[in-house]
């Protein structure tokens, strides 16, 4: 199965401004999470989901540098940009990752996506319906799992992170969310919430519409699931670290990171199990930003409704 990452890129953050060209180390943010996520090996392409604002010419610039394949959309509606760049790249597993995740770990995408596949098996989906190419896209060969994941994933969704009542227990920053096709169009198709077009994903965990399991839950545990609802793995860790925060949304947020990196000579081949070791030996990089609260789900861009007024309110 045709397994890409989107990075979910915009300059224009409420928050922190052109976030995504900001330096940490000689490299804008942007290019570190692209170089990052690249390194994973049950990727077959990495896109940058950018948006037709005139300001995010100049992501789609960085994209050409870079070599990188992009797909423009609707700024507020990411849920539309998602799955119009899916079908635009004919992408049957969708794996979402956010461009202010500059220590998002390769190794640990990795893993939920081996564990959205190696969970069981359904029967094969139909592939999406292809579209001519568009702008950026650069087709990229297979990289085949191995024998015993080969097949379909068991899953609808399965993500390392998700929020209330679920317990997060891997760092903010590390966010791995992973999809099928069928799944991602559904959420495309019914959602009308302003937070579920926003990020993208809610609609196909939320409690009224899916049946949860945890990969903590030994032996695996394949759930008998109603018609309509979305099987949903959640990938979580023990012990938790849930409580640390290495996204960037704020000014202190950055100020952390460029100091992790400084730490490991600007390099992107750390781990996020070597800053776990980083932060437990000098306990002060982690009080940098550690009153910051981290945005709920169910909060969105206040210009989403204004730009987007047939969705419910």
């Amino acid at each position: 199965m045709n397994r890409i990452a989107f990075i979910q890129a915009r300059r224009s953050s409420s928050r922190l401004p052109d976030k995504v060209l900001l330096d940490i180390g000689g490299k804008v943010m942007l290019q570190r999470v692209v170089e990052r996520t690249r390194q994973a090996k049950r990727l077959d392409e990495v896109v940058v989901a950018t948006t037709l604002a005139p300001e995010d010419e100049a992501i789609v610039q960085l994209c050409r540098k870079l070599g990188v394949a992009f797909a423009r959309g609707n700024v507020f509606d990411v849920l539309d940009r998602f799955y119009q760049a899916a079908l635009a790249f004919q992408a049957e597993v969708i794996v979402r990752i956010t461009a202010d995740c500059p220590l998002i770990d390769p190794n640990l995408i990795d893993q939920v996506i081996e564990a959205f596949f190696e969970w069981g098996e359904l029967s094969a989906p139909s592939p999406p319906t292809p579209r001519p190419e568009g702008e950026g896209r650069k087709p990229s060969p297979l990289t085949p799992l191995p024998e015993s994941h080969e097949g379909v994933p068991r899953w609808d969704f399965a993500a390392n992170r998700l929020p209330p009542p679920w317990k997060r227990t891997y760092p903010i920053g590390l966010d791995v969310e992973v999809c099928t096709f069928q799944a991602l169009e559904r959420a495309w198709r019914e959602a009308t919430e302003p937070y579920h077009r926003e990020h993208v994903m809610p609609y196909l965990y939320e409690e009224e519409r899916s049946v949860h399991v945890s990969t903590l839950q030994l032996p695996p545990l394949i759930p008998a699931v109603p018609p309509g609802f979305f099987r949903v793995l959640r990938v979580d860790h023990d012990p938790d670290y849930g409580f640390y925060r290495w996204t960037v949304d704020t000014a202190e947020d950055l100020q952390f990171v460029r100091q992790v990196y400084a730490h490991f000579d600007n390099q992107d081949n750390f781990s996020w199990l070597e800053v776990l070791d980083l932060v437990g030996r000098y306990p002060e990089l982690a009080k940098i930003n550690a009153a910051v609260s981290h945005k709920s789900v169910h909060e969105i861009d206040e210009r989403m409704n204004t730009q987007n007024p047939k969705l419910k309110t």
